[in-house]
């Protein structure tokens, strides 16, 4: 399968340790199956910094999903399960991974997770509100993370991709 990653420089070499924190699945590398949806974001990232937008298109043989090689954890769709993951890597103080997953793929949360944690932690709004305001507003769109060298050597580059 191929896979993308919407950025603002082209990614000749995946780095973890240039990788944000507190993000939905944890510190590690995103791509996703839809070249749109990477294609946006690097749009997105390009406007924010002045920037040009770049997609690195990637192919992961997705066996490994399920061989037992790499440790995996997949969400199919939203659920109680997903929004308590991604609170807690959202939430974490100390910024490293709080699991030790390989890969986890899942639907990508709503950009406005800081607000709803902040109330969910204040008490203003039920987990079962904070799972409805976590779904993305576009829909189901599901993210693959790489979080550890050995999932990351599963990629090849294939270099830039304007499909």
């Amino acid at each position: 399968m191929f896979l993308y990653h919407g950025s603002t420089v082209e990614i000749k070499e995946i780095d973890l340790s240039l990788s944000k924190p507190n993000k939905d699945f944890g510190r590690g590398f995103y791509l996703s199956n839809n070249f749109e949806q990477a294609y946006e974001m690097a749009t997105y990232k390009a406007g924010l910094f002045g920037a040009e937008p770049y997609v690195t298109k990637f192919e992961f043989d997705e066996n490994l999903l399920e061989n037992g090689s790499l440790k995996v954890l997949s969400f199919p769709g939203y659920s109680r399960e997903w929004a308590d993951f991604v609170f807690k890597n959202r939430s974490q103080e100390n910024q490293d991974c709080p699991h030790s997953y390989d890969i986890v793929t899942g639907p990508i949360a709503n950009d406005r997770v800081g607000a709803q944690i902040r109330r969910l932690v204040e008490g203003d709004i039920s987990f079962d509100t904070f799972l409805e305001r976590l779904k993305y507003m576009k829909g189901v769109t599901f993210q693959y993370f790489f979080g550890t060298e050995k999932a990351i050597q599963t990629l090849v580059n294939k270099g830039l991709c304007h499909e």
